[in-house]
């Protein structure tokens, strides 16, 4: 199925281009500085802690909010001296859907389309289109109280892609989805961007960022500590991960401090809650490691050294207890200019 789009800017052109970015709340700075550069037709992630400011950051790219001081271009256009023109080429999705419960899906999508000025007869197909678009033709008609948490995020991102814009904003678009949900979510954005799209997405899961990023952005206490592609970003921290699935749920919590304690660094356990994963900077410490498992009766279901992934980029640059590796990393990318080409 084709939509009649926006024209698409070409693929070599800057979708984004935000040059130091800083917002203030009271004495808090939110984000301290923040600088992106996003290519049109890219999927583009950015990864950081609760409060780190991803959020402010993408509030302030798609002019819902101004910043303190700083720059962005959209596609060339200025966000707060041409924000009219700004606000035709992007579509915003948040963490929380913005559709109403008491209308179906059906209404939800033709009030939308109603609002940005489409005709009636042009709103309902349009509607139509939307709902075979993102598998909800069947729940067309069901009030939105009886929807799934997938259906309503899908339906969200259905509501911002009516005006087809050249770029998306997606704030954690697949927060409380379960797996399947998920998948089908990363699918849908994978065909937005091969139709011509460009994708900028904040989100907590580093699997999410892995699968669908291009370039990933760290963002900590509001600036952003590296940027790369993902095997740029997971070459950066050079040591493999110790993984460990543990039989008993109820033990997790000890051996994660166990493994903290022994290891000498952060861990962190699966969302399933079975899985610690920690990096491996010292191989001899992980038969200490075991011997204090046995000793604590705790029992090992698996384990699995693991080449770096994402999670230890995170928790490299990220943590609390940063290493010196992480720390020279961060000034390495800082003095090379933070963008590569």
């Amino acid at each position: 199925m084709s939509y009649e789009r926006r024209k698409m800017p070409n693929k070599g052109e800057w979708a984004v281009e935000a040059q130091g970015l800083i917002k203030n709340f009271g004495d808090n700075r939110a984000v301290d500085g923040v600088n992106l550069n996003v290519r049109a037709g890219s999927i583009y992630g950015v990864l950081g802690p609760n409060g780190a400011g991803k959020t402010t950051t993408i509030r302030m790219l798609a002019t819902l909010l101004r910043a303190d001081a700083g720059s962005t271009r959209i596609f060339g256009h200025d966000v707060v001296k041409e924000s009219q023109i700004v606000r035709q080429l992007i579509g915003v999705t948040g963490q929380y859907a913005s559709v109403d419960e008491s209308l179906s899906a059906t209404e939800n999508l033709v009030i939308f389309s109603r609002l940005l000025g489409l005709g009636r007869a042009e709103a309902r197909k349009k509607a139509v289109e939307l709902l075979e678009e993102f598998d909800l033709t069947e729940a067309a008609k069901r009030p939105l109280k009886n929807f799934s948490g997938g259906m309503r995020r899908r339906l969200d991102l259905a509501a911002s892609l009516i005006a087809q814009p050249p770029l998306l904003f997606l704030d954690e678009p697949t927060t409380g989805l379960d797996p399947r949900t998920r998948n089908q979510m990363w699918e849908t954005i994978r065909r937005l961007v091969k139709s011509g799209s460009t994708v900028l997405l904040t989100t907590q899961y580093l699997q999410e960022a892995d699968e669908l990023a291009d370039r990933i952005a760290v963002i900590d206490h509001g600036r952003v500590v590296a940027e790369g592609t993902v095997n740029e970003l997971k070459s950066s921290v050079g040591t493999s991960s110790l993984q460990l699935s543990i039989q008993d749920p109820k033990e997790i919590e000890n051996a994660r401090q166990k493994v903290e304690e022994m290891l000498k660094v952060r861990s962190i356990v699966s969302p399933e809650g079975g899985k610690i994963t920690a990096p491996m900077e010292d191989a001899d410490r992980v038969t200490d490691l075991l011997i204090a498992f046995r000793q604590s009766g705790i029992q090992l279901a698996e384990l699995s050294v693991q080449k770096p992934t994402l999670d230890e980029v995170f928790l490299s640059i990220t943590g609390d207890n940063k290493n010196e590796s992480s720390l020279d990393f961060s000034k390495q990318w800082e003095q090379s200019g933070g963008i590569k080409e």
